[in-house]
């Protein structure tokens, strides 16, 4: 029991009614809102990242990136509506911070925006306060709230940060045109408008100053600090500029050619979105229309250069239609190369802005930057069995063909007629989809899908495919009709709902079709029969989907009731309640582990399977709708869904232990595709045409480049000769100038050596007259010295006689203010008398007032002493100012005194140094001239040298590109690198699953030599008993010969008798029973053996297999010694070949040696003594006495030994043949000689 893992793995589709739909996290990569999951869209790699919705909220309203692409805010509705800020850093989208306002009466947020800085963030509220609440969010605290609309209560759509200033924010909505500014803990409106309101849509910040805002009329309105300074339209033909200063705030100056289209069609033109970038801004002005602005040389005007549009659409009926989709939103890439739009339709849409610039003619047009998505509630699904593919249907009128694998749209065609059902062959070769019309059954070719049947079933809302794919269930009303897909003949009709039927489900063998209905009953009918198997009714419950366990036993339907109900033979076993929450789809694994339900808000529910009365189950965020058809993919891995809001999920499925996928196919995917016989007629033509252009195209091309070969050798002919005349002219002047530059050096260096000598003579002329000048001034310099000394002294006389002067008058001065002190105190002592009287009488007025007015008090008191201590810390700090102040004038004055006494010296030594300035002023004039030609070639070098630097220059660009573009493909490296990486770890598990294979093979091997041995037993069995099946039929048709013979003597009893016993001496014996019965107890006893034989045999071989790795190394030595046996041999045979031939060497001389001792027999008498005498003495002895009888003697010996080596050799191969038991040891091996 085990609840299955679901994982989103891709989506199609997108929600076009958030705000801020789109926009780009970086160059590669696209934010947008799919279901309730935002996608992170990697368009070079096609893969998706998600961040799903929180599980409580009732949907996502508005979406916003901040500037520095780090960080993505999702608004929620619900009861109270929340903003869910993500990380973006991280893969998996990691969640920083739920910012909640709890004092808002709305229920959710309709814009949101980021600060320059992303560190504030501001939402709109909705209707019915409207109210603007900005965040210092990563502290989640609220710093101030502003309510936006006017008096009417009209609703805003979009709010903006100024693109360089926290502080500043702009609110645009219907009659609705408002700045505001942050300030003390407040938001306050600023630059107020004297203009009539207009319906505004869309705005976007061109500047720090200056907004961009689009109205439902087509008008684009510039305003700087809320104070209008253009109004143009933006059906403006492509080329106009529109002026800034001309037009006043009050009126809107606007060609009359322009008023009159307007009046055509203009007028109906609506701004919805406008986007700023670093040259200008892009608008979305019309149907399918993008309209691009720039900025001019002039710092007013905004000139139009090009409208951008919607493509048509090739697979659609009417092509045209693609072009009325109305643009919603608009992004601009980092780089600012790329546009992305976003349509009503739910299609993405992207363009080079560079492209857009080069592009020729007053219009480009948009490419697709997806697949094609469905725009409308999609009503059908199907998964195929023999393809990766995915079927669906919508009520934007198309058809749809996706790849599972590829993540890709196959294929799409748009039909005139709402598609309510969708139903894919087994094979995947043909669809049958029902229209509000009729039934059709289509054909799935290369290029597009055909129509070739037609049934007249209208508003088909339920079909399906039997899994064997002969037969299709379509449901008309309250009928299910079942056809053969091959004839088309209706097969059966199976009646019985009273209400709509709502879901059918075939069964895995295609025996059973089960039906649930609005009527509240769930059938079990056997198509073929047309007869209801089973029921069950329940009246207060509408089915919207049901779904058949693997075994086909189980039925488990969903509908109104908020429950799941397990349905068995006509008994409901088990209901699981939902928990307030109506399931509409249900779907089981084809492993019949797993169970999912789709729920009325585009949850997922994974069920805990087996059902228990509790229900437990985890719940996925994937749709933002109700789900309106899931199924599962054959091989059990992907789960699909699809739902009102448009979008198709592919979920990655399985149980807890990963049972659910199953990795290894069996039968692969199949690659077959329909082509007609005319397409493929055509394309061979148009192939043949093809090739015969492209070879007359390259006949003409080598023609071409001969003639061109031609002009280039005669060109480079003459440049050459022009070449080689010029480098001689050159050669010439360079040996000119040489023989010149050796003069002029000659001539300079005489030059050189004669200033020189004047310098020398110069400068002691000087410094003689400077010796003399200096003796004078040191002259000068005591007499003021003295005079100094004199001046000192009579400075000091003067100092004393001040300081007497001074004493005397301080004297004076102290008798007369003390006469006064004496006068004062007393006047001061009848003052303080007075003020006691008056302080009395202060006092008792005091408490009087204090009583009425404390509070006044405390509040002035506390306001002023805030002031007080303000004025005495400027205070103190311009005393601090003031004396560092006078301690810079006091010692400036001195450093004034010090200069001015250095600078009377320095005058003194300018003079001196004057007259040698003059001197050497007329060495400089002649060095000079010098140097002015010298700065002319310097001139020619850096003149050269910048040409170099600009050169660099556009190197260090070219340089800077290709870093970007290395940096890019490092970026595309890695995950190639992982997948390598993941690649070798699969290579890895894959050897190791081969190397288990091969030790599987070889068990199966021995497997299979078990069963041939059986195998040729029983074919000797099946041989026997066919013997004597034989025999027997030929004892039976001898017997029926006999028994016929008999009833030739039926009219005579006697001769019937006698042959009849005759028959039954020749056939019957007593011993029949018993040998029957003992033929089956020894086929018993023979079987018994034979298994006991075969276990045997298997256990022997186990031992056998164990006995050969023990004896391995026995074996090895064994077969060491029997080479070095059969070495021996191989000497021995060598030998016995040399004694052969010594044999015939001796044969032959004996031969002659007979002849002549043919004569005595005395002497062979001797002979044969001495040769028994001396038989054991050797060999050489023996053949000097008689070596004619001796030789055939040696001969045999040497034959009896040879022998006896064979024996050896043929007894150690037996002993190598026979194995010796295991754990024994083998016999030493014993040469006898």
């Amino acid at each position: 029991m085990a609840i299955a893992v679901a994982q989103s793995h891709h989506m199609f589709g997108l929600r076009p009614s958030i705000t801020g739909s789109i926009s780009y996290l970086d160059e590669q990569t696209i934010v947008f809102p799919s279901g309730n999951q935002v996608i992170r869209f990697n368009i070079d790699q096609k893969q998706q990242r998600f961040i799903p919705g929180s599980e409580k909220s009732q949907g996502m309203t508005a979406i916003a990136l901040s500037p520095n692409r780090r960080y993505v805010a999702i608004a929620e509705k619900g009861e109270k509506p929340t903003v869910t800020v993500y990380d973006m850093l991280h893969d998996q989208s990691k969640k920083r911070k739920t910012l909640t306002a709890p004092d808002l009466q709305t229920h959710e947020f309709v814009s949101l925006a980021f600060s320059p800085d992303s560190k504030y963030l501001i939402a709109q509220g909705a209707r019915p306060e409207w109210m603007l609440v900005y965040w210092a969010w990563e502290k989640s605290k609220i710093m101030a709230t502003m309510k936006t609309t006017n008096q009417t209560g009209q609703p805003v759509y979009q709010v903006s940060f100024n693109p360089q200033d926290n502080t500043q924010i702009c609110v645009t909505g219907n009659h609705i045109f408002k700045l505001f500014r942050y300030a003390e803990g407040n938001l306050k409106q600023f630059g107020f408008q004297k203009m009539e309101p207009q319906n505004y849509l869309s705005h976007a910040w061109v500047s720090d100053e200056r907004v961009v805002v689009g109205s439902d009329t087509g008008r684009l309105l510039l305003f700087e600090n809320g104070e209008l300074k253009s109004e143009f339209h933006a059906a403006l033909p492509a080329g106009s500029t529109a002026e800034t200063n001309s037009i006043r705030a009050s009126t809107s100056v606007i060609p009359e050619d322009a008023v009159s289209a307007s009046g055509s069609g203009l007028g109906t033109t609506q701004i919805t979105s406008v986007v700023a970038h670093s040259k200008g801004f892009a608008c979305a002005g019309g149907t399918g229309s993008v309209h691009l602005f720039e900025k001019t040389d002039e710092k007013d005007f905004y000139r139009k250069t090009r409208i951008v549009k919607i493509p048509p659409d090739p697979h659609s009926t009417d092509p045209t239609q693609a072009e009325n989709q109305l643009i919603v939103a608009l992004t601009v890439s980092p780089s600012e190369e790329m546009l992305v739009a976003a349509t009503d339709h739910s299609q993405l849409y992207g363009i080079a802005l560079s492209s857009a610039d080069l592009g020729k003619g007053e219009q480009a047009t948009f490419e697709p930057l997806t697949h094609s998505f469905h725009s409308s509630s999609i009503t059908g699904l199907d998964v195929c069995i023999r393809k990766p593919l995915i079927a669906t249907c919508s009520l934007d009128r198309s058809v749809r063909i996706w790849n599972y694998e590829t993540n890709t749209l196959e294929l799409y065609k748009v039909f005139q007629e709402e598609a309510y059902s969708i139903a894919l062959h087994p094979s995947g070769l043909y669809i049958l989809v029902g229209f509000s019309d009729k039934l059709r059954m289509m054909n799935i070719l290369i290029d597009d899908i055909r129509m070739f049947k037609e049934l007249t079933i209208r508003g088909c809302r339920e079909c399906a495919f039997s899994n064997g794919g002969h037969l299709f269930a379509a449901v008309h009303g309250n009928v299910i009709q079942v056809y053969s897909s091959t004839t088309f003949e209706n097969v059966s009709n199976l009646k019985g709902h009273n209400g709509k039927v709502r879901a059918i489900a075939w069964s895995a063998d295609d025996s059973k079709l089960i039906s649930s209905g609005m009527d509240g009953a769930v059938y079990e009918w056997s198509p073929t029969a047309a007869k209801r198997m089973n029921e069950v009714v329940l009246k207060t419950c509408a089915y919207s989907g049901v779904a058949v366990s693997p075994s086909g036993k189980h039925t488990y339907a969903v509908g109104s009731d908020k429950t799941i109900k397990e349905i068995t033979e006509s008994q409901i076993l088990r209901t699981v309640d939902a928990s307030g929450m109506t399931l509409t789809q249900v779907a089981m694994s084809h492993s019949g582990r797993m169970l999912f339900c789709g729920t009325m808000t585009g949850a997922l529910r994974s069920i805990k399977y087996p059902l228990t009365d509790v229900g437990e189950w985890t719940e996925h965020q994937g749709h933002a709708s109700q789900i309106t058809k899931m199924k599962i993919t054959y091989d059990d891995q992907f789960l699909v869904t699809v739902s009102e809001d448009a979008c198709l999920a592919i979920w990655r499925v399985s149980d807890k232990e990963g049972r659910g996928v199953k990795h290894d196919r069996e039968v692969p995917y199949a690659e077959e595709i329909l082509i007609t016989k005319s397409d493929l007629e055509e394309k061979n033509q148009l192939m043949s045409e093809l090739k015969t252009r492209v070879e007359e195209l390259k006949m003409e091309n080598e023609y071409q480049l001969r003639l061109k070969d031609m002009n280039y050798n005669e060109k480079i002919k003459e440049l050459t000769e022009k070449f080689i005349q010029e480098m001689e002219s050159l050669k010439t002047k360079n040996q000119v100038l040489k023989t010149e530059k050796e003069k002029e050096i000659a001539k300079h260096e005489e030059e050189l050596a004669e200033v020189v000598d004047k310098h020398s003579k110069d400068m002691q002329d000087l410094e003689s007259t400077n010796n003399q000048k200096l003796m004078l001034e040191y002259e000068k310099y005591q007499e003021l010295q003295a005079k100094s000394q004199r001046m000192q002294e009579d400075y000091e006389r003067q100092l004393q006689d001040a300081d007497e002067s001074k004493e005397q008058a301080l004297e004076e001065l102290t008798e007369f203010y003390e006469t006064k002190l004496q006068e004062k105190s007393s006047q001061l002592e009848q003052a303080n008398d007075e003020a006691r009287q008056q302080q009395r009488e202060y006092e008792e007025t005091k408490r009087q007032i204090e009583e009425d007015a404390d509070r006044e008090i405390l509040d002035i008191k506390n306001k002023y002493e805030r002031r007080l201590r303000d004025e005495i810390e400027t205070n103190m700090r311009l005393k601090g100012e003031s004396g560092i102040m006078r301690k810079k004038f006091n010692s400036l004055n001195k450093e004034i005194d010090s200069k001015n006494e250095e600078i009377k010296t320095m005058q003194q030594e300018k003079q001196k140094l004057e007259n040698v300035i003059k001197s050497l002023e007329k060495d400089i004039h002649g060095l000079k001239k010098e140097i002015q030609e010298r700065d002319e070639t310097i001139q020619d070098k850096e003149k050269r040298i910048y040409d170099l630097k600009k050169k660099n220059q556009e190197l260090e660009k070219f340089k800077f590109v290709l870093d970007y573009k290395i940096k890019e493909l490092k970026k595309q490296i890695e995950p190639r690198e992982n997948d390598i990486k993941a690649m070798k770890e699969q290579i890895q598990e894959m050897e190791s699953e081969l190397e288990r294979f091969h030790k599987q093979n070889t068990q199966l091997d021995l497997t299979i030599t078990e069963l041939k041995q059986k195998l040729r037993a029983t074919d000797k069995e099946l041989h026997y008993e066919r013997q004597r099946v034989r025999d027997a039929e030929a004892v039976s048709k001898r017997m029926k010969t006999d028994i016929h013979n008999c009833v030739g003597f039926l009219q005579e009893p006697k001769k019937l008798k006698e042959s009849i016993k005759s028959v039954y001496e020749a056939y019957v014996h007593d011993d029949v029973a018993e040998s029957a019965s003992v033929d089956t107890d020894i086929q018993k006893e023979y079987s018994r053996q034979r298994e006991h034989l075969e276990r045997s045999v298997a256990s022997l071989r186990k031992k056998l297999s164990k006995d050969t790795e023990i004896h391995r190394a026995d074996n090895v030595r064994i077969m060491q010694e029997n080479v070095t046996l059969i070495k021996e041999i191989n000497d021995l045979r060598r030998e016995l070949k040399s004694t052969r031939t010594q044999v015939h060497d001796l044969e032959a001389t004996l031969g002659t040696n007979r002849s002549k001792n043919m004569t005595g027999s005395k002497a062979t008498k001797r002979s044969d003594t001495a040769a028994t005498g001396s038989e054991g003495s050797g060999g050489q002895s023996v053949l000097r006495q008689n070596p004619e009888e001796e030789l055939p003697r040696i001969v045999d010996i040497q034959k009896s030994e040879i022998r006896k080596l064979r024996n050896q050799i043929m007894d150690l191969e037996d002993q190598l043949m026979r194995r010796p038991p295991s754990g024994g040891r083998l016999p030493p091996m014993v040469l006898t000689q």
